[in-house]
Protein backbone atom coordinates (compact mmCIF):
# COMPACT_ATOMS: atom_id res chain seq x y z
CA UNK A 1 0.00 0.00 0.00
CA UNK A 2 2.09 2.85 -1.33
CA UNK A 3 0.22 4.52 -3.70
CA UNK A 4 -1.34 7.85 -2.79
CA UNK A 5 -5.15 7.80 -2.73
CA UNK A 6 -6.58 10.22 -5.48
CA UNK A 7 -9.69 12.96 -4.38
CA UNK A 8 -10.45 16.65 -4.90
CA UNK A 9 -7.60 17.61 -3.00
CA UNK A 10 -4.88 15.30 -3.85
CA UNK A 11 -4.74 14.17 -7.65
CA UNK A 12 -1.90 11.44 -8.66
CA UNK A 13 -0.47 12.64 -11.71
CA UNK A 14 2.10 10.25 -12.94
CA UNK A 15 3.01 6.55 -10.59
CA UNK A 16 5.31 3.39 -10.79
CA UNK A 17 6.09 0.59 -8.97
CA UNK A 18 9.04 -0.78 -9.49
CA UNK A 19 9.77 -4.47 -7.41
CA UNK A 20 13.40 -6.68 -7.45
CA UNK A 21 13.45 -9.56 -8.07
CA UNK A 22 10.53 -9.13 -10.77
CA UNK A 23 7.20 -10.77 -9.98
CA UNK A 24 5.86 -13.23 -11.79
CA UNK A 25 2.74 -11.85 -11.14
CA UNK A 26 1.43 -7.78 -10.22
CA UNK A 27 -1.76 -7.03 -10.09
CA UNK A 28 -4.11 -3.89 -8.24
CA UNK A 29 -7.20 -4.15 -6.78
CA UNK A 30 -8.96 -1.59 -4.40
CA UNK A 31 -9.81 -2.74 -0.51
CA UNK A 32 -13.16 -2.28 1.25
CA UNK A 33 -12.34 1.26 2.01
CA UNK A 34 -10.81 1.76 -1.52
CA UNK A 35 -7.14 2.31 -0.97
CA UNK A 36 -4.85 1.20 -3.84
CA UNK A 37 -3.16 -2.24 -3.09
CA UNK A 38 -0.68 -4.19 -5.40
CA UNK A 39 -0.60 -7.50 -4.97
CA UNK A 40 2.76 -9.63 -6.01
CA UNK A 41 3.54 -13.26 -6.69
CA UNK A 42 7.01 -14.56 -7.14
CA UNK A 43 8.32 -17.92 -8.28
CA UNK A 44 12.40 -17.57 -8.05
CA UNK A 45 14.74 -16.94 -5.13
CA UNK A 46 16.50 -13.62 -4.45
CA UNK A 47 18.45 -12.56 -2.38
CA UNK A 48 16.98 -9.06 -1.41
CA UNK A 49 12.94 -8.01 -1.96
CA UNK A 50 13.49 -4.27 -2.99
CA UNK A 51 10.23 -1.81 -3.55
CA UNK A 52 10.84 1.25 -4.64
CA UNK A 53 7.62 3.55 -5.59
CA UNK A 54 7.63 6.84 -7.51
CA UNK A 55 4.74 8.89 -7.62
CA UNK A 56 4.21 12.66 -8.56
CA UNK A 57 0.67 14.29 -6.46
CA UNK A 58 -0.51 17.51 -7.10
CA UNK A 59 -2.42 18.55 -3.85
CA UNK A 60 -4.19 21.18 -2.47
CA UNK A 61 -3.76 21.99 0.57
CA UNK A 62 -6.50 23.18 2.91
CA UNK A 63 -6.31 24.90 6.77
CA UNK A 64 -8.43 24.88 9.67
CA UNK A 65 -9.98 27.76 8.46
CA UNK A 66 -11.70 26.12 5.24
CA UNK A 67 -13.27 23.50 7.57
CA UNK A 68 -16.88 24.29 7.37
CA UNK A 69 -19.74 22.19 10.11
CA UNK A 70 -23.41 21.96 9.73
CA UNK A 71 -24.89 24.22 11.78
CA UNK A 72 -26.35 21.54 14.15
CA UNK A 73 -23.08 19.95 14.70
CA UNK A 74 -21.48 23.12 15.28
CA UNK A 75 -21.51 22.61 19.40
CA UNK A 76 -20.92 19.16 20.70
CA UNK A 77 -22.70 17.32 21.91
CA UNK A 78 -24.78 16.64 17.99
CA UNK A 79 -25.89 13.49 16.60
CA UNK A 80 -24.95 12.15 13.32
CA UNK A 81 -27.60 12.11 10.45
CA UNK A 82 -29.79 9.36 10.46
CA UNK A 83 -28.48 8.39 6.84
CA UNK A 84 -25.06 8.61 7.50
CA UNK A 85 -25.04 6.74 10.99
CA UNK A 86 -25.43 3.27 8.95
CA UNK A 87 -22.22 3.89 7.34
CA UNK A 88 -20.27 5.55 10.05
CA UNK A 89 -20.87 3.31 12.88
CA UNK A 90 -18.06 0.75 12.59
CA UNK A 91 -15.64 4.06 12.46
CA UNK A 92 -17.42 5.19 15.91
CA UNK A 93 -17.04 1.38 17.83
CA UNK A 94 -14.22 1.74 20.55
CA UNK A 95 -10.78 -0.57 19.52
CA UNK A 96 -8.86 -0.90 22.76
CA UNK A 97 -9.92 -2.00 26.39
CA UNK A 98 -10.21 0.65 28.84
CA UNK A 99 -12.15 -0.54 31.90
CA UNK A 100 -11.17 2.39 34.05
CA UNK A 101 -12.46 4.29 31.55
CA UNK A 102 -9.36 6.33 31.26
CA UNK A 103 -9.39 8.24 28.11
CA UNK A 104 -12.83 8.56 28.07
CA UNK A 105 -12.11 10.78 31.70
CA UNK A 106 -8.86 12.47 29.15
CA UNK A 107 -11.64 13.31 26.48
CA UNK A 108 -14.16 14.94 28.32
CA UNK A 109 -11.42 17.19 29.87
CA UNK A 110 -11.74 19.01 26.89
CA UNK A 111 -15.47 20.01 27.32
CA UNK A 112 -16.60 23.37 29.73
CA UNK A 113 -18.19 22.07 32.76
CA UNK A 114 -21.63 21.32 31.19
CA UNK A 115 -20.18 19.15 28.92
CA UNK A 116 -20.12 21.37 26.11
CA UNK A 117 -17.84 22.42 23.61
CA UNK A 118 -17.59 24.48 20.24
CA UNK A 119 -16.94 20.86 18.06
CA UNK A 120 -13.77 22.21 15.67
CA UNK A 121 -12.29 24.24 18.76
CA UNK A 122 -12.31 20.80 21.06
CA UNK A 123 -10.86 18.96 18.41
CA UNK A 124 -8.36 21.51 17.39
CA UNK A 125 -7.56 21.38 21.33
CA UNK A 126 -7.12 17.80 21.51
CA UNK A 127 -4.70 17.81 18.61
CA UNK A 128 -2.43 20.90 19.67
CA UNK A 129 -2.42 19.23 23.26
CA UNK A 130 -0.68 15.97 22.07
CA UNK A 131 1.10 17.69 20.10
CA UNK A 132 2.75 20.37 23.00
CA UNK A 133 2.40 17.80 26.25
CA UNK A 134 3.62 14.38 24.40
CA UNK A 135 6.67 13.50 23.15
CA UNK A 136 7.33 12.30 20.03
CA UNK A 137 9.52 8.97 19.96
CA UNK A 138 10.68 7.78 16.58
CA UNK A 139 9.73 3.71 17.19
CA UNK A 140 10.97 1.02 14.82
CA UNK A 141 9.79 -2.14 16.31
CA UNK A 142 6.39 -3.68 15.67
CA UNK A 143 2.90 -2.87 17.04
CA UNK A 144 1.39 0.10 18.34
CA UNK A 145 1.08 1.33 22.14
CA UNK A 146 -2.61 1.24 23.38
CA UNK A 147 -3.86 4.45 24.35
CA UNK A 148 -3.34 3.98 28.06
CA UNK A 149 0.01 3.01 27.81
CA UNK A 150 0.48 6.43 25.55
CA UNK A 151 -1.67 8.52 28.03
CA UNK A 152 1.08 6.82 31.27
CA UNK A 153 4.12 7.34 29.26
CA UNK A 154 3.37 10.86 27.81
CA UNK A 155 5.72 9.73 24.81
CA UNK A 156 4.97 7.78 21.38
CA UNK A 157 4.99 7.76 17.69
CA UNK A 158 2.98 9.14 15.04
CA UNK A 159 0.81 5.65 15.15
CA UNK A 160 0.76 5.82 18.89
CA UNK A 161 -0.64 9.66 19.02
CA UNK A 162 -3.24 8.99 16.17
CA UNK A 163 -4.52 5.82 18.17
CA UNK A 164 -4.76 7.60 20.97
CA UNK A 165 -6.90 10.78 19.35
CA UNK A 166 -9.16 7.96 17.35
CA UNK A 167 -9.98 6.72 21.01
CA UNK A 168 -10.56 9.50 22.61
CA UNK A 169 -12.89 11.18 19.55
CA UNK A 170 -14.79 7.96 19.68
CA UNK A 171 -15.09 8.01 23.56
CA UNK A 172 -16.82 11.49 22.23
CA UNK A 173 -18.81 9.92 19.60
CA UNK A 174 -17.26 10.97 16.90
CA UNK A 175 -16.60 8.53 13.76
CA UNK A 176 -12.52 8.27 13.37
CA UNK A 177 -10.36 6.52 11.13
CA UNK A 178 -6.67 5.87 11.10
CA UNK A 179 -4.98 7.04 8.35
CA UNK A 180 -0.96 6.35 7.07
CA UNK A 181 0.94 8.34 4.41
CA UNK A 182 3.47 10.77 3.31
CA UNK A 183 4.59 14.19 5.25
CA UNK A 184 6.44 16.97 3.29
CA UNK A 185 6.58 20.42 4.83
CA UNK A 186 5.03 22.84 2.68
CA UNK A 187 6.54 26.08 3.97
CA UNK A 188 9.31 25.29 6.09
CA UNK A 189 8.18 27.68 8.61
CA UNK A 190 8.28 24.97 11.89
CA UNK A 191 9.67 21.72 11.62
CA UNK A 192 7.81 18.90 11.55
CA UNK A 193 8.12 15.45 12.81
CA UNK A 194 7.68 11.94 11.34
CA UNK A 195 8.96 12.11 7.82
CA UNK A 196 11.37 9.79 6.44
CA UNK A 197 8.73 7.06 6.16
CA UNK A 198 5.47 6.50 6.33
CA UNK A 199 3.37 8.84 8.46
CA UNK A 200 0.41 8.65 10.63
CA UNK A 201 -2.25 10.53 11.25
CA UNK A 202 -6.27 11.11 11.76
CA UNK A 203 -9.25 11.65 9.87
CA UNK A 204 -12.41 12.65 11.92
CA UNK A 205 -16.08 13.28 10.11
CA UNK A 206 -17.65 16.41 10.71
CA UNK A 207 -20.91 17.25 8.69
CA UNK A 208 -20.92 19.69 6.15
CA UNK A 209 -16.98 19.14 5.73
CA UNK A 210 -16.72 15.36 5.68
CA UNK A 211 -13.66 13.41 6.58
CA UNK A 212 -11.25 16.53 8.18
CA UNK A 213 -7.40 15.48 9.32
CA UNK A 214 -5.96 15.74 12.24
CA UNK A 215 -2.09 15.30 13.08
CA UNK A 216 -1.78 15.40 16.65
CA UNK A 217 1.86 14.76 16.08
CA UNK A 218 2.50 17.85 14.52
CA UNK A 219 -0.42 19.71 15.68
CA UNK A 220 -1.94 20.15 11.87
CA UNK A 221 -5.75 20.84 11.35
CA UNK A 222 -6.33 20.39 7.66
CA UNK A 223 -4.46 18.60 5.21
CA UNK A 224 -1.49 20.87 4.62
CA UNK A 225 1.79 18.85 3.94
CA UNK A 226 -0.10 14.79 4.69
CA UNK A 227 -0.34 12.91 1.25
CA UNK A 228 -2.85 10.10 1.97
CA UNK A 229 -1.83 6.74 1.27
CA UNK A 230 -4.09 4.41 3.13
CA UNK A 231 -7.52 5.59 4.77
CA UNK A 232 -8.80 2.07 7.88
CA UNK A 233 -10.48 1.76 10.40
CA UNK A 234 -7.45 0.09 12.09
CA UNK A 235 -4.17 0.30 12.11
CA UNK A 236 -3.63 -3.81 11.22
CA UNK A 237 -5.49 -2.74 7.96
CA UNK A 238 -2.74 -0.27 6.84
CA UNK A 239 0.37 -2.11 6.60
CA UNK A 240 2.51 -0.53 4.22
CA UNK A 241 4.53 -3.71 2.93
CA UNK A 242 2.82 -6.89 4.44
CA UNK A 243 2.87 -11.05 3.04
CA UNK A 244 4.98 -14.07 3.65
CA UNK A 245 8.08 -15.94 2.48
CA UNK A 246 10.09 -19.09 2.76
CA UNK A 247 13.59 -19.20 3.73
CA UNK A 248 16.06 -20.40 6.47
CA UNK A 249 15.74 -18.91 9.73
CA UNK A 250 18.67 -16.64 9.46
CA UNK A 251 17.74 -15.20 6.44
CA UNK A 252 15.77 -11.98 7.26
CA UNK A 253 19.06 -9.71 8.18
CA UNK A 254 16.96 -6.39 8.06
CA UNK A 255 14.84 -3.65 6.43
CA UNK A 256 15.52 -0.55 5.37
CA UNK A 257 12.47 2.25 4.56
CA UNK A 258 13.04 5.68 3.20
CA UNK A 259 10.48 8.17 2.14
CA UNK A 260 12.34 11.26 -0.41
CA UNK A 261 9.50 14.10 -1.04
CA UNK A 262 10.29 17.20 -2.45
CA UNK A 263 7.72 19.91 -3.29
CA UNK A 264 7.65 21.85 -6.64
CA UNK A 265 5.91 24.86 -6.45
CA UNK A 266 5.92 25.41 -10.03
CA UNK A 267 4.32 22.18 -11.03
CA UNK A 268 5.54 18.60 -11.23
CA UNK A 269 9.27 18.26 -13.31
CA UNK A 270 9.16 16.13 -16.92
CA UNK A 271 9.96 12.50 -16.89
CA UNK A 272 13.20 12.63 -17.99
CA UNK A 273 14.13 9.57 -20.09
CA UNK A 274 11.65 7.50 -18.72
CA UNK A 275 12.62 7.85 -15.10
CA UNK A 276 9.42 9.26 -13.12
CA UNK A 277 9.59 12.07 -10.71
CA UNK A 278 10.58 11.76 -7.37
CA UNK A 279 7.77 11.48 -4.54
CA UNK A 280 5.85 14.29 -4.32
Amino acid sequence: MVRPRESFDQRLIVASLEVSPKPSALRWLQDVFGNAVALAKFDARGDVLRIESNVCVEHSPHSADEIKIERYARHYPFTYASEDMPDLLRSIERAHYDPDRRVDRWARAFLNATHRADTLDMLRRMTAHIHAEFSYLRRYEKGIQTPIETLSKQQGSCRDFAVLMIEAARALGFAARFVSGYLYNPTERRPLVGGGNTHAWVRIFLPGSGWVEFDPTNGIVGNSGLIRVAVVRDPAQAAPISGSWRGRPGDARGMSVAVDVHCHANGPPAANGGAMPSPE
